[in-house]
């Protein structure tokens, strides 16, 4: 729970203060008062009677009562301190400092768990115990630096790891980013990011409330509060960014299927940012350039312009662009003409816009102006300029800011001279304005923003799924593992998910006598391994019965051959869908293209089941091969509202499955009229 002790405190005890500011004591009341805390402070040290100007008590029972206790104490004597502050000093918010606790043994857990229970008992709010503390614009408790600006309409910054907030900050600060409250957990033993995302969320009022959310998480303990209070936020017109650490798995993973092999817990922790609609950053540097790109105009499009007075940047700008997604366009004709005859000789204006390092904020003011209002397929604008040594750059950086200010379209400064031009870059930061000194950050950063689909209000499709059918399909199911193509055809049935025909039997006559049926040509599948392509199991265009004979011999001799599936040889773009159960998260749904290439490529889009229309529709989009998909070189391309259907009824099958642990179908050919599924494989466990 978050009260009002805990973010507006009259009163704060620390316990464990001291004079010594190389401690965490002694420096949190070093940065309360510095901090200018208005309300009442004083410690609780034995050896002291004052530190730092402020009354000091010898034992908690000499103390004042008080609304916020921070504690410096070692961890074994934090339970009975909390008890008696919660029980004799009416405390009920605390921020333990301490480390000792689960995070190092199961002695300093069960310790944990006593501070915990006490809160409880006592309904106090409770940060920590491991972390470094929360400030505000009411108060600085913590006992680190540096500690940035607070304004109301600053971001709001929640992480699992202490010493991650102290990096945060050091690069936020020498961007302009401002603050409205940090946020430490710790080891979250009462309070993890996923409450205070709530405790935002329930509160937010429009016009008071920050609008940008900044998260470094290290576990997410509760996914679906996490998806619920995020995405209401965004809804609501903040914009979140995260780190989720932990991404990699070290070792070899055994995987049965293509999905084992590609789904992760990581995949589901990019689905649900997906979900969510949550920037997802993989490094500090990511993370406060998102920051800053929140604090400017919100991009509506992905026409770029650069306007530089150096080459090199630029070029280097244009190109992390372009591998992002965005567009910078050509300009050219009568308005690029006119706009070069109001330059320096020499300047280019094709885009970049080169006004060269001779040109005079003049000729920058001009060129913002002509992409601001002339070129009518510009919608953000990025301006490099920097020092190199010559003159000062005070009356170019004025221009920028009354023109940031000023335009409707954002525009993003590159000032790359933080030394050369220090000054002037304090200058430009002090005005409220923000800075990006390294220019592929920042195009990173942009198409990781434009990237991300905003959380849709258009709920998930549960309609099409025969639910009793369904039910009494799974629950026939006996022996855990993967299940027969007729028990496959039986379970995608009860969602009318499409799947060519096909015949299987462990007998050459009578598989003769269906292709014979079927009609020529048609291909055939080992039933029984796994990894059908992987053995040899998969023959295609067999046009003849001889040849089929042939076929059924060698591929009944292969290890685990139970028999023959026979389909008819139909074209199309092979595609593929796929499906695993994360525990907490719930079934994540991958898509792409389909065929070997799966695992090798990974080009692949994921989604939390269940998902609506535009989740699939934007999961399609977002692949690297989605020009495939449309149709390139003369190619037809796939009937997308087909492969979006059956990706949402997959995902509405699976709310009614849990049983299904992994679901791969591959392939699932496409054409511009049709999207059947050739081979699926299901796993079961119940």
């Amino acid at each position: 729970m978050i009260n009002r002790q805990l973010l507006d405190p009259e009163s704060i005890i620390v316990v464990g203060g001291s004079d010594n500011i190389r401690k965490p004591g002694g420096k949190v009341i070093r940065n309360l008062i510095v901090g200018n805390y208005k309300g009442k402070l004083c410690a609780v040290n034995p050896k002291e009677k004052e530190v730092q100007g402020i009354k000091c008590y010898e034992r908690i029972s000499d103390a004042p009562h008080a609304d916020l206790a921070i504690i410096a104490i070692p961890a074994a004597a934090c339970p009975l301190a909390v008890e008696e502050l919660a029980r004799d000093k009416e405390v009920r918010a605390f921020i333990i400092l301490s480390a000792g606790f689960s995070e190092e043994t199961h002695e300093g857990k069960l310790l944990e768990e006593k501070i915990t229970e006490t809160c409880r008992k006592y309904n106090a709010s409770l940060i920590g115990p491991n972390c470094i503390g929360v400030m505000n614009r009411n108060y600085h408790g913590v006992f680190t630096l540096p500690i940035p600006k607070f304004k109301p309409y600053g971001a709001d910054l929640i992480s699992s790891s202490g010493a991650t907030v102290v990096y945060i900050l050091e690069s936020s600060v020498s961007k302009g980013i401002v603050f409205n409250s940090i946020w430490s957990v710790g080891n979250a033993a009462q309070i993890g990011v996923e409450d205070i995302l709530e405790y935002m969320d329930i509160n937010y009022k429009e016009g008071e409330s920050s609008k940008i959310k900044l998260l470094y998480i290290e576990n997410i303990k509760d996914p679906d509060k996490l998806l619920l209070h995020a995405s209401s936020l965004i809804r609501k017109g903040c914009r979140i960014a995260a780190i989720k650490s932990g991404a990699s798995e070290s070792g070899a993973r055994a995987a049965s299927s293509h999905t084992g092999a590609i789904a992760s817990s990581d995949l589901a922790v990019e689905a649900l940012f997906r979900k969510a609609g949550i920037v997802r950053c993989y490094s500090r540097e990511e993370l406060t350039t998102v920051a800053a790109l929140f604090t400017l105009k919100e991009i509506k499009g992905k026409n770029i312009a650069i306007i530089t007075h150096a080459g090199g940047p630029a070029v280097m700008l244009t190109d992390a662009l372009s591998k992002g997604g965005l567009n910078v366009p050509d300009l050219n004709g009568p308005v690029a003409e006119e706009l070069k005859a109001k330059l320096y000789p020499g300047s280019a204006v094709a885009n970049p816009i080169d006004i060269l390092a001779t040109g005079t904020p003049e000729h920058l003011a001009i060129a913002i102006d002509y992409c601001e209002n002339k070129f009518e397929n510009i919608d953000a604008i990025a301006v490099i300029f920097g020092s190199p040594g010559l003159v000062q750059v005070y009356d170019a950086y004025k221009v920028l800011d009354e023109k940031i200010k000023s335009s409707s379209k954002p525009i993003f400064p590159v000032l790359p001279s933080i030394i050369t031009a220090g000054d002037e870059v304090k200058m430009f930061i002090e005005k409220g304005n923000v800075n990006f000194s390294d220019e592929v950050i920042l195009a990173t950063a942009i198409g990781r923003v434009c990237s991300v689909p905003a959380p849709t209000n258009e709920g998930p499709e549960l309609t099409g799924v025969d639910v009793p059918r369904l039910r009494k399909v799974i629950d026939g199911i006996e022996e855990n593992g993967y299940v027969s193509p007729e028990m496959v055809r039986e379970i995608f049935a009860c969602a009318n998910i499409p799947v060519v025909s096909d015949f299987v039997t462990s007998s050459k006559d009578e598989i003769i006598a269906e292709a014979e049926k079927m009609g020529f040509p048609v291909v055939a599948k080992v039933v029984g391994p796994v990894h059908k392509t992987d053995v040899g199991g998969v023959v295609l265009n067999i046009h003849s019965a001889k040849h089929l004979a042939f076929e059924f011999d060698r591929l009944m001799a292969l290890d685990d051959a139970t028999g023959v599936m026979i389909q008819p040889m139909l074209k199309g773009t092979e595609l593929f869908i796929g499906a695993k159960y994360e525990p907490r998260f719930g079934h994540i749904i991958l898509c792409g293209l389909g065929g070997i290439f799966v695992e090798v490529l990974k080009d692949v889009a994921s989604g939390l089941a269940p998902l609506s229309f535009h989740e699939a529709d934007s999961m399609i989009k977002s692949l690297r091969a989605y020009k495939i998909i449309q149709g390139t070189r003369g190619q037809k391309g796939v009937n997308e509202y087909m492969f979006s259907e059956i990706i949402v009824r997959l995902s509405s099958l699976l709310r009614f499955a849990t049983e299904i642990k992994e679901l791969d179908i591959n392939p699932l050919l496409g054409t511009e009229d049709n999207v059947i599924a050739v081979d699926a494989r299901i796993r079961v466990e119940k």
